[in-house]
């Protein structure tokens, strides 16, 4: 099978939308599939196992670290496209892919499958604070509704997730499919290497979070939670890999709580090795994102052998499943603080957990994920063949 993928967003440029879109383009590619995926240029790209046709793009004003793909360039790849005799198109992103992805379905005669990736009502809102939330929440429904009856078909990441966008009004065909992990990238790390690079001694209590550092996330509310835990363990360290709009807002955030002491905000980190070290120096991985329509760092922690705490709410209650591997914690800052000190000074319940992690995360392997996606491409090439 051929599948044109496209995307607002890819790397260099880290997302959860990123890492899905390597894992199935990969895994794919290993099951004897070919994948090209158009991108947006960001002038440093690395070399991937499929094809990427990276395209012109212009900043986003309201988000820096964005680009925004222009549509005349992907236009005129049409007839280069079209001797590629792709089976569908796969858009990724809701923006300029979105449009551009349908015109190109529409010209190659191929169907158009969609991933609803982000839970933009509670997303909108944040990058454009200027108009009022409910117009955003109420704009973000609309849009969402109107792109997703366009297509033939549509992936969502979580029950939750499929679950809201039917109330949406949304009736396209649809199935829950998450991304998977490689099994192979995240069962190795070195803890004490990460600690050593960064200063960390061997025996500190470290709490580790990997997010994109985004107004959605919540990661004010683990900063406001790290005050209850440095009370009980007054020298922990929490570590913070990712970059994003709220980072400086989150720096400023920790001074005023009087944890300078006990954060560390990294930036991004390479998939090279030094994620992987990242997550393993961690004594518990913390998460408590509100919006998430999956949660793969949780995956990524718990392959590792990483105890997690952390909310459940949207995708994240279906990955953290009856909690084999975490301690659920309630949306509550004095909560989730006593179940990260119980796990930072209990460890008979870290290494239960932490065999418990790496076999949940086990049942949630690429492999099978891009097995299940290839099938909905095939019912969904089945559909289409009916109806003509």
């Amino acid at each position: 099978m051929r599948i044109l993928m496209i995307s607002d967003v890819y790397f260099p440029r880290v997302t959860g939308v990123s890492t899905s879109i390597q894992t199935f383009a990969r895994e794919l590619g290993t099951q004897g599939h070919q994948v090209t995926l158009i991108a947006p240029d960001y002038g440093v790209n690395t070399p991937e196992d499929f094809e990427i046709i990276r395209v012109p793009s212009r900043y986003l004003p309201i988000d820096p670290e964005d680009r925004i793909l222009k549509p005349l360039y992907i236009r005129r790849l049409t007839e280069r496209l079209r001797g590629y005799d792709f089976d569908l198109v796969h858009i990724q992103t809701p923006f300029v892919a979105h449009y551009t992805g349908l015109a190109l379905g529409r010209r190659l005669g191929l169907p158009v499958i969609e991933s609803y990736h982000t839970f933009f009502e509670q997303y909108l809102h944040h990058y454009v604070p200027w108009l009022p939330a409910t117009w955003m929440r109420r704009a973000a429904r609309h849009f969402s509704a109107a792109q997703c009856n366009k297509v033939d078909a549509l992936v969502a990441p979580s029950r939750a997730m499929l679950e809201i966008l039917r109330a949406y009004g949304i009736r396209t065909p649809a199935e829950v499919i998450p991304t998977g992990i490689d099994l192979q990238q995240f069962s190795q790390g070195d803890g004490q290497r990460f600690r050593a690079s960064y200063g960390i001694p061997p025996d500190r209590p470290v709490l580790v979070l990997v997010s994109r550092l985004a107004f959605e996330k919540n990661i004010d509310f683990i900063l406001r939670a790290l005050v209850r835990i440095k009370a009980e363990v007054p020298d922990v360290l929490l570590v913070i890999a990712g970059e994003g709009p709220a980072r400086r807002e989150l720096e400023h955030l920790s001074l005023q709580l009087g944890l300078s002491a006990n954060t560390l905000f990294l930036g991004y980190l390479n998939r090279d090795g030094s994620l992987e070290d990242c997550y393993r120096a961690g004594t518990a991985f913390l998460f408590a994102s509100r919006t998430e329509t999956q949660g793969l760092v949780l995956l990524e922690a718990m392959a590792l052998g990483v105890p997690v705490v952390s909310t459940a709410i949207m995708g994240t209650k279906e990955v953290l499943g009856d909690g084999r591997g975490a301690l659920i914690a309630e949306d509550d800052e004095a909560d989730f603080a006593a179940k990260a000190v119980r796990l930072l000074t209990d460890p008979q319940l870290r290494a239960h957990l932490s065999r418990e992690a790496v076999a949940h995360a086990r049942e949630w392997s690429a492999p099978v994920l891009a097995e299940r996606l290839l099938r909905f491409y095939q019912r969904t090439l089945q559909a289409r063949r009916s109806i003509r």
